[in-house]
């Protein structure tokens, strides 16, 4: 555990600042104001489910709405900071072909 439970959990004030703010909203005009951030390591709170984030990855903005299982997370785990390039190069693809013309 990242942070000790007497210490409780981290949000960062700006953000939830803004949270309240839209939080204020209709609920018709809340889908049309994502809240950007850069802040991954603030946790999700109740306040924030069904509002829209877009979590800044180093590189772009994530979208992330909030669903009620995500409360205790923290926003950076679902906007991940690396990208999976497939492992082989041409070795790999020829073996793939070999695959999908064996298979017909």
């Amino acid at each position: 555990m990242s942070r000790s439970i007497k210490k409780g959990f981290y949000v960062n004030e700006k953000l939830m600042k803004k949270v309240m703010k839209v939080r204020e909203l209709p609920l018709e005009d809340r889908p049309k104001n994502v809240i950007r951030t850069w802040s991954r390591d603030s946790t999700i709170t109740p306040e924030m489910i069904g509002l829209v984030f877009e979590v800044h990855n180093g590189k772009n903005f994530i979208k992330v709405k909030v669903v009620e299982d995500m409360v205790g997370h923290k926003l950076g785990e679902f906007a991940p900071t690396r990208k999976f390039i497939k492992h082989g190069g041409r070795a790999a693809e020829l073996m793939a072909k070999k695959q999908g013309q064996a298979t017909k």
